[in-house]
């Protein structure tokens, strides 16, 4: 096929319609190159329940053995059961999934040895740059004349254990909790992470089922926590938790059905692993909640603030031996497990923390939850950089307001602020705005909104 990587190679994943823009030839391609850029002489390979990903992966696998590379076939997976593959192994690793994206898409989520995460600085663009050299000129003969042996190996009870290692669930009540899996890898991990939990589990959309029969498997957009919201109430459950696809993040619903920010599950998580490690450090990336490096100092903890994206994150545990990381799009980050994202080991916090205590899950999570927020709010423009420019005119200078341009622009006074930031990839601007009260957040969001938009 004709590819254009530029269309598919992302800033952290490769990413694209499935056979349109990327196929198994390519796929195998992808393999070969991911071993000559590492150096690996094996690697360990996952996919999720999408209908392309069990070929993908096998032809991703092919190109690895060719290169002399010998390939662990992990099979059905979740993203973070990769990762723990690849730290456990201490190999390489490739996760087939395009995590939330329609039925058509798929894509691969890379790793170095230890889960440590490849982007575009650390070896995703050497990869492509190989792959479009191969597709002009041709690939050339293998390095080796000896392939690679191919293994299958299960690690989902493996990874259970591991993640109920990290969290102390001796002294939890029964609970009774419902999960959407949305079809995805949730329906395939959780059944053998809670098993052992005295936890009565209500499941929904647990049937692997890559074409998304039910809704979207983004628990960030509302609309597909409806099922799950109302299915709380009904069964008057005590909480409840919804997978994203690849079934990394994880979103949680209290006992009334009410979404609870991934900002105060971030600060509720901080809190727990500083009583494991005091005086630890925290990574929250620049669109968290206030309330995040609030609970982190109440705690004892020094909170670091980065940029968004997960190859940031990544990138500041390493440097600085943090011991979590939070994000506001639900992704959640331990030392503990290779500094990898696990939305399972989240939840598992979240379990154990309602679980020592008898109240409801709306009033643990009361103290984490200070603030207003707008949640993420898009606008299509046609200069972003002029618009951009634009809102920092208005606001810099105004008494009481410091900016700074960590990741985009952020505007920040006593009683409010915002973040605005371009998309890498469309003609949008994402603005989050937080304040100490609705009216106030109502006020500075439209403020800005009206810069941006020109109304």
């Amino acid at each position: 096929m004709t590819a254009d990587l530029s269309q598919i190679v992302k800033a952290y994943d490769v990413r694209g319609v499935v056979p349109d823009q990327w196929d198994e030839d390519l796929a195998e391609l992808f393999g070969a190159a991911f071993v000559h850029v590492t150096g690996a002489d094996a690697i360990v390979v996952g996919h999720d329940m999408r209908p392309s990903s069990p070929g993908l992966s096998r032809a991703f696998a092919h190109g690895a053995m060719g290169r002399g590379a010998h390939v662990t076939l992990i099979g059905l997976c979740s993203t973070d059961q990769l990762y723990f593959a690849s730290g456990k192994l201490d190999l390489p690793g490739a996760m087939f999934t395009a995590s939330h994206n329609p039925a058509q898409y798929n894509g691969i989520k890379l790793c170095r040895a230890g889960a440590a995460p490849v982007g575009q600085d650390s070896g995703l663009a050497d990869i492509r740059a190989l792959v479009e050299d191969w597709l002009e000129h041709g690939t050339p003969p293998a390095p080796t004349i000896v392939p690679g042996k191919l293994t299958e190996q299960d690690t989902l009870t493996d990874y259970a254990a591991h993640l109920l290692s990290l969290v102390d669930l001796s002294a939890m009540r029964p609970l009774k909790v419902v999960v959407d899996a949305g079809n995805g890898m949730g329906g395939h991990t959780v059944p053998t992470v809670f098993q052992s939990l005295p936890v009565t589990l209500v499941p929904m959309y647990f049937e692997l089922d890559g074409t998304f029969p039910n809704h979207e498997a983004n628990p960030l957009d509302p609309a597909n926590i409806v099922d799950l919201q109302a299915r709380v109430r009904s069964e008057g459950a005590d909480l409840g938790v919804a997978f994203d696809g690849d079934a990394d993040r994880c979103f949680v619903v209290d006992e009334r059905g009410e979404g609870i920010s991934p900002s105060a599950i971030t600060a509720l998580v901080a809190a727990r692993e500083l009583a494991k490690h005091p005086g630890g450090t925290v990574i929250h990336n620049l669109i968290t909640s206030w309330s995040v490096p609030e609970v982190v100092r109440e705690n004892g903890g020094t909170p670091v603030r980065t940029r968004v994206g997960h190859s940031f994150i990544k990138g500041e545990m390493a440097r600085t031996g943090a011991i979590f990381g939070g994000e506001h799009s639900a992704h959640y980050y331990f030392r503990d497990f290779w500094n990898a994202d696990t939305g399972m080991l989240a939840a598992l916090h979240v379990l154990a923390a309602l679980g020592e205590q008898d109240g409801p899950l709306s009033g643990l999570v009361a103290q984490y939850d200070r603030y207003t927020g707008s949640g993420e709010v898009n606008s299509t423009v046609d200069d972003q950089a002029g618009r951009m420019a634009a809102v920092k005119a208005a606001f810099e200078g105004r008494e009481g307001v410091t900016t700074d341009e960590l990741d985009g622009l952020t505007v920040s006074t006593a009683d409010w602020w915002f973040n605005l930031r371009p998309s890498n990839t469309e003609p949008l601007l994402r603005l989050n705005v937080e304040a100490r009260d609705e009216a106030t957040m109502a006020k500075a969001r439209d403020e800005v909104l009206g810069l941006v938009r020109g109304t």
